[in-house]
């Protein structure tokens, strides 16, 4: 891979609008007409609420619901800081205040417990029926504990996955400040694919840095079902350099592979079953699946993950029906939320134009994915994608990730552009 600059980054971050936005005025300009349907958004995560915006600055005078059950969304970007104890869940909190007074979005507090598709609406927990013409579903993910023996998902008070950012975060954070000087914090890392390949390397991170400063005797191990992980090199890299010794990864094909789980005794049966590895903490991130409601509505394929057309994110399944974010299939797009951010303005433009009778446009789009080994060190890797032959493909020679051996100063600066990345994407979702 190329090495990843801030000029490189710059010229990608830029694909996230630009591209997407390339060809939208005509459609806008060609609604006659259709100005008056009404497009329903299942979830207000990155993905869902790009799109109901999205939508509204293409097509201003269409109306667009957003059905969201929490009134304050934090994101599972920018958790691991929480985690780490250096940002509060304020830092990570968003609302949805702007897409209703700003943009005009309809928001409905409220869960969608069932999709008629043929009459064409979504009924609520509370019983009422909201119609649709087009309807987007972004339902993020859920957790498949029938795949580890020995938990479930009531033990998730015990022992946290503080993979949907949330109460499972303050939880997570709160046992590691009460674990004792010289414990030992045990993660299990899912099998792929999952929400935010970096994110279990980003977290054990920073509880190491967490255990530097305030637990020195402390010791991470990662029992992980995978022989690689993203950016393996520069997270192990900013580990030697930072926390010597205190991080052990052990790979699949060397005694790193689950096989079951004592919650009891908070021991974890690895490497087929000859180790049992204690834990004074133990993270367990569970491996995933769509949303859901991409289940109960019948949008799934075998494996658990929503078959689309990549051009458009229109489920296989149903034609007034899009999904996309870490639900859908999307060719080489990793789960995360820069991905779910443009696939929402890729989404937002195929349902105007196709409302206009107009072909759907083919934009590039592009992922950027910082992950902090320290507060001041940063490594990054950036995409770009394009439909090609049916699915979204890497373009060749485009993004790239941080080089190795950076300076000291090159890292500081990545580890602001993290916080930049953030604030950015979070003002164009729900700012």
């Amino acid at each position: 891979m190329h090495d990843f600059n801030r000029r490189n980054f710059l010229k990608v971050a830029g694909i996230s609008s630009a591209a997407a936005l390339t060809g939208i005025g005509c459609a806008a300009n060609g609604m006659r007409g259709a100005e008056k349907a009404h497009i329903v958004v299942v979830g207000g995560g990155s993905g869902g609420a790009t799109t109901a915006k999205y939508i509204k600055q293409f097509s201003p005078d269409m109306r667009v619901t957003l059905i969201e059950p929490n009134a304050t969304y934090y994101t599972c970007y920018g958790s691991n800081w929480v985690i780490g104890g250096f940002a509060g869940m304020d830092d990570i909190a968003q609302g949805y205040d702007t897409l209703r007074d700003e943009y005009g979005i309809e928001i409905i507090e409220d869960r969608v417990t069932a999709v008629d598709a043929d009459a064409r609406s979504v009924r609520l927990s509370g019983g009422d029926r909201v119609s649709y013409d087009k309807l987007v579903i972004s339902p993020g993910i859920d957790f498949r504990y029938d795949d580890m023996p020995g938990i479930s998902e009531s033990d998730a008070e015990r022992i946290p996955h503080a993979w949907k950012a949330g109460s499972q975060t303050e939880l997570l954070r709160s046992q590691l400040q009460d674990m004792p000087n010289g414990g030992v914090f045990v993660m299990v890392a899912p099998p792929n694919p999952f929400r935010c390949p970096p994110g279990p390397y980003e977290r054990v991170s920073l509880v190491a840095n967490y255990f530097k400063q305030e637990k020195p005797r402390s010791k991470i191990i990662i029992l992980d079902p995978k022989d690689g992980f993203s950016k393996q090199g520069l997270f192990e890299e900013g580990w030697a350099e930072h926390y010597g010794d205190m991080i052990e990864w052990r790979a699949g094909s060397s005694g790193g592979r689950a096989e079951e789980i004592d919650v009891s005794n908070m021991t974890v049966l690895a490497d087929s079953g000859f180790e049992r590895v204690r834990a004074d903490v133990l993270n367990f991130i569970p491996a995933q699946h769509a949303g859901q409601i991409a289940h109960d509505v019948g949008l799934t394929d075998d494996a658990g993950w929503v078959p689309v057309d990549q051009l458009t994110f229109k489920s296989e399944m149903d034609d007034n029906i899009y999904v996309l974010g870490d639900a859908s299939v999307a060719g080489a797009m990793p789960k995360s939320g820069h991905s779910a951010n443009n696939q929402g303005k890729i989404v937002a433009a195929a349902i105007v134009r196709e409302l206009a009778g107009q072909e759907p446009i083919n934009p590039s789009s592009a992922n950027t994915c910082y992950s902090l080994v320290t507060p001041d060190y940063a490594v990054s890797v950036a995409a770009v994608y394009q439909y090609q032959d049916g699915a979204m493909a890497g373009v060749s020679g485009a993004g790239g990730v941080s080089p190795s051996g950076a300076s000291t100063s090159f890292r500081r600066r990545e580890a602001e552009y993290t916080r930049a990345w953030y604030n950015g994407i979070t003002h164009d979702i729900w700012g």
